[in-house]
């Protein structure tokens, strides 16, 4: 793979002048909508408007154009609409007719010797729009500039020389129509190629600073890098996975590694990604994850080499809800101090951020924000351009409504690196991601918000129609092959939204209620998705058990979708220490089986943790009866009696939990607590703290797949033995057994892929809490005699060929065989 030029930076004309003229507010009451929709119909109209040009109309020109600043060379890349360049009498008269067409602002007299055509889909009033945007101008403008210099200069007559004599003009047309109407309107102003280069040398001064930073920080850091070594002694398999991924980066490709908790997975990553950026191979790493407790593994890792001396630059995002400094986040200048104005002050704060610190912490960002007095959220997008590493959720890769936009909106490839954490999560996070529900109880609600709107609520009225139709045809849920039968739903749907989309052009003055603009983004999202509906979705409806009817949209294989959103980077690596079986995902993540993967062993001495099957208990629903829930209460009860010290113990949900609490019998001297449904940041970190205290023994009581059973690193004896009761199956209902039909369909097992990979995952995820470096030591014990079965233990990692087999009269006695062994070998227990 090529490298990047040290020197160089890229940009999109697009992103350059919306960067240096943006101005004004925040306003997130009548844009929001209408941009996001211009934006999914806008390419169609694109081609509809190109194709009714004269045969003189070239569309999508492709643009490079090379300026300089300094030490730095600015690399500019875009697309123009349309360029008419007129060669004959004939091409003379279209071109006339075309102008005629046009609005122009100044007579013009001279000949002129190109057009650039913008394209804008804009919802607004065209009788009221009497003049082109700057911004839109200025992008013109540049693909002007950058068409007149790669042409052939003679023959074009446009050189700085010669255009006075020749009094030759180039015309800037931006034309902009409306989604709905597909009404066209025209501005065209003529610039002489002088005028033209002007304003290009202006843009090109006002970002020059930014990218002569960029060069300046570039080399800091690649010379740093060159001196970067691996900042611990490697474990056993670790420099396999850190060669293996770095490979994988410089050639362009995708891999899957499988690597057990504790090996050192996010610096086995986050190091060869830090090599690659720093000798120009990559531009970025976009270090994903699925739950904000991960992250500080990724933070971690970036200060352990900054600490070595790395010299690179990250910041980690924190959701708007989580960093905006007001009780209600509304996002306008009249409810918002900080989105007044923003605009106009957010380069400025970005600049000032960027320049005083390389680790661009939540802290430092929000007093940034507060001196400059501009949203925090926005600012942070802002200044992750200008970092080397991007610690953020998954969303801001793959959910096609919250991806960052400045670096996938148009499609186009990037030179990021995406390293996935955690990723058997992405499956379930990326079928939320692309699939949609409608309820027919929204439709009732929403009247309520749209009553002054007579179109609007007769359209809801439709649909709720339709969907009262389709109610009474379904008992309790109903496959819809290939949506059959919603399809005079999804036209009301259609017209129901069009009819949303207009209130912000006849009524800009309303600003609607978060309930109202919650169900405009759900009508959306319905329709998105259903134009993308193929093999991989399958459609249902159902009556819930909380009395509400739904129709769903299920994506059941996302791969497509993910690989799409991966394209836009030149590498992806695919890791956890649960991507078992690794076929199951690359299928649903990957490239299927032409994805590369790697499997490490664990580098940890397998004598010092003990692995017990109960063969007299079980989770099933048919088994769930007092005396049970009792006989695992004893066997919590001895695990944890067995040794002094803090244990684990994850049900497959609360209220498994609850039962067998109430039947436990509980120690005194022993402190138990629990994990809840919703716990605030600050409650986590308490429910983890009394793990890191040695004074009391601390049983927790935790649930599968929730936040304690992945992601939390408690060292040093803060936990002695991990207790998991049941094989945490997903609960059986319409979701899971349609999956499991889906499955069956293609010739696979269902069961495996609907339930057991799924519930396996979890078993592990919660397993790996235990070992987490060479000094822990411990006991897992897995409650539920289904673990003895093939079809489970196949699913067990490599090196869990050790496990034993016990009841509940010989349980205690295991236990004290292996703690004494223990303490012969010398293991410092208390």
């Amino acid at each position: 793979m090529h490298k990047l030029i040290e020197n160089q930076v890229r940009i999109s004309v697009r992103n350059l002048v919306e960067f240096i003229l943006r101005s004004g507010d925040i306003d997130n009451r009548h844009s929001t909508k209408a941009q996001y929709d211009a934006m999914q119909i806008g390419s169609r109209l694109h081609r509809k408007i190109q194709g009714s040009m004269p045969g003189t109309y070239k569309a999508e020109v492709s643009l490079k154009h090379t300026a300089h600043y300094r030490d730095v060379e600015i690399l500019l890349e875009g697309r123009a609409d349309g360029i008419i360049t007129p060669d004959e009498k004939s091409v003379r008269e279209e071109q006339a007719n075309l102008l005629y067409q046009a609005k122009i602002d100044e007579n013009v007299s001279a000949e002129i010797s190109f057009i650039i055509d913008e394209i804008k889909v804009i919802r607004q009033d065209m009788e009221k729009l009497d003049s082109a945007a700057q911004v839109h101008i200025a992008q013109a403008l540049c693909y002007a500039y950058m068409y007149a210099r790669a042409l052939n200069t003679k023959a074009a007559g446009v050189t700085e020389e010669n255009e006075e004599k020749k009094r030759l003009c180039i015309g800037i047309q931006i034309t902009y129509c409306h989604p709905e109407t597909e009404e066209i309107k025209r501005f065209l102003k003529v610039y002489t190629f002088k005028e033209i280069k002007e304003e290009f040398d202006h843009y090109i001064s006002e970002y020059g600073k930014w990218a002569q930073f960029l060069y300046e920080h570039r080399l800091e850091r690649n010379a740093s890098v060159q001196k970067l070594s691996f900042p611990y002694p490697y474990r056993a398999g670790q420099k396999r996975l850190v060669a293996a991924a770095y490979r994988t980066m410089i050639n362009g490709e995708q891999l899957f590694i499988q690597a057990p908790t504790g090996i050192g997975k996010t610096l086995s990553t986050v190091f060869p990604a830090v090599w690659a950026v720093g000798e120009e191979y990559a531009d970025k790493i976009f270090y994903l994850t699925a739950k904000t407790i991960t992250r500080t593994a990724a933070v971690s890792a970036f200060d352990i080499l900054r600490e070595n001396g790395l010299k690179m630059s990250y910041i980690a995002l924190t959701s708007k809800e989580k960093i905006c400094p007001n009780t209600v986040m509304e996002c306008n200048p009249v409810q918002c101090p900080y989105a007044k104005g923003h605009f106009d002050r957010v380069n400025e704060a970005a600049f000032d951020l960027i320049h005083d610190c390389e680790q661009i912490t939540r802290e430092k960002l929000t007093a940034c924000a507060e001196k400059y007095k501009v949203c925090p959220f926005e600012l942070s997008l802002d200044v992750s351009y200008w970092v080397d590493a991007i610690i953020c959720d998954y969303n801001y890769v793959f959910d096609p409504h919250v991806r960052l936009q400045r670096y996938f909106a148009d499609g186009e490839r990037g030179e990021y690196i995406f390293l996935v954490d955690e990723a058997h999560n992405l499956v379930e996070r990326a079928r939320e991601m692309y699939s949609a529900k409608l309820e027919k109880e929204e439709f009732l609600a929403a009247k309520k918000y749209y009553e002054p709107f007579k179109s609007v609520v007769k359209q809801i009225n439709s649909c709720n129609r339709k969907l009262l139709e389709l109610k009474r045809e379904c008992d309790v849920w109903k496959v819809l092959p290939e949506g059959e039968g919603i399809g005079s739903f999804v036209m009301a749907l259609e017209r129901l939204y069009e009819a949303l989309n207009r209130l912000s052009e006849t009524h800009p003055e309303w600003t609607a209620p978060k309930e109202a603009s919650e169900f405009f983004f759900h009508v959306r999202d319905f329709l998105e998705v259903y134009e993308r509906l193929d093999e991989h979705y399958e459609v249902y409806m159902e009556h819930t058990s909380q009395g509400t009817f739904q129709i769903n949209l299920l994506c059941v294989n996302p791969a497509e979708r993910l690989q799409e959103c991966c394209a836009q980077g030149i590498s992806t690596i695919f890791f956890s220490a649960t991507l078992l079986p690794i076929r199951y995902y690359k299928e649903l993540l990957g490239q299927g089986e032409e994805s590369k993967a790697i499997y490490a062993a664990s580098p940890f001495d397998p004598k010092k943790r003990l692995i017990v099957t109960a063969a007299d208990v079980s989770s099933k629903y048919t088994r769930r009866t007092v005396s049970e829930y009792t006989r695992i209460g004893q066997y919590i009860k001895a695990i944890t009696h067995s040794r002094r010290g803090n244990y684990l113990v994850f049900f497959p949900s609360y209220t498994f939990r609850d039962e067998v609490e109430a039947c436990m019998e509980k120690e005194e001297n022993v402190r138990y607590i629990r994990q809840e449904s919703s716990m605030t940041e600050g409650q986590r970190e308490e429910f983890l703290d009394a793990f890191r205290e040695q004074d009391t023994p601390t049983v927790g009581f935790c649930v599968m797949g929730g936040i304690f059973s992945e992601g939390i690193d408690l060292q040093n004896e803060a936990v002695i033995g991990v207790i998991i009761v049941g094989t945490g199956l997903p609960q059986t209902g319409s979701r899971q057994e349609i999956l499991k039909s889906h499955y069956e369909k293609e010739g696979k097992n269902g069961f495996l892929f609907a339930y057991l990979y799924p519930g396996m995952n979890k078993v592990l995820q919660a397993a790996g809490r235990l070992i987490r470096t060479s000094e822990d030591y411990g006991v897992i014990a897995l409650l539920d005699e289904r673990f003895l079965q093939g079809s489970y233990r196949s699913q067990f990692p490599p090196d869990w060929t050790d496990m034993q087999v016990v009841r509940n009269s010989d349980c205690a006695n295991i236990l004290a065989d292996f703690w004494n062994k223990m303490e012969d070998d010398h293991v410092s227990c208390n």
